[in-house]
């Protein structure tokens, strides 16, 4: 089993700017996002030993201040793994969403905008290593992973354990305020309400 969460909003979220490799703080609605996710999960891990569990992380201070915050929860300390990072957008990077579909209006409505940034990561190069990550895992019903990862990866990796295709994995939703359980080749969502 995984339960991935996305890291809580920062404050390029907030200001519609394009992340990807780049870093941006968790904003105080960040903060109480990723403490929601620790208490959606301290919920869900009452019949399961938090201690039979592992946290892993994408490195991007985001990230792993999300998974700090719900690792203090659940008493469980981060591990990170470079794989789980969020899409390079290449030069879109810290730029505001708006002015780059204003400049490429032939990619408005198109699910996979952001892998044609110039200098930017293909989807087929993401897939990979996502995919890549996900088969070193130990297989089900003995895994025992809580994911924090990021708005493109987590949806390339609940694609990938789902089997969807490529539309499918695109349009999925990218909350930063619930929990995804991936068991037995199904993905459900646990909506969390920040304090």
């Amino acid at each position: 089993m995984i339960y991935l969460c996305r890291h809580g909003q920062t404050f390029h979220n907030r200001e519609g700017r394009l992340q990807g490799r780049s870093e941006s703080d968790l904003t105080p609605l960040g903060r109480a996002q990723a403490a929601a996710m620790g208490d959606m999960l301290f919920d869900l891990l009452r019949r399961d030993p938090p201690a039979d569990w592992r946290i892993v992380a994408s490195p991007l201070r985001r990230a792993r201040d999300t998974a700090e915050a719900i690792g203090a929860r659940l008493g469980l300390s981060v591990t990170t793994d470079e794989r789980l990072v969020e899409i390079d957008v290449g030069e879109w990077s810290n730029r505001l969403r708006e002015d780059v579909r204003g400049e490429n209006p032939h990619l408005v409505g198109d699910d996979a905008w952001g892998f044609h940034a110039p200098g930017g990561e293909t989807y087929e190069a993401m897939m990979a290593r996502i995919t890549d990550w996900l088969d070193e895992q130990v297989a089900e019903p003995e895994r025992r992973l809580i994911v924090v990862s990021h708005g493109v990866a987590g949806r390339l990796l609940r694609g990938v354990y789902a089997g969807l295709s490529k539309a499918e994995t695109l349009h999925q939703d990218i909350p930063q305020d619930a929990v995804y359980r991936l068991m037995a080749g199904q993905v459900d969502r646990f909506d969390c309400e920040p304090v």
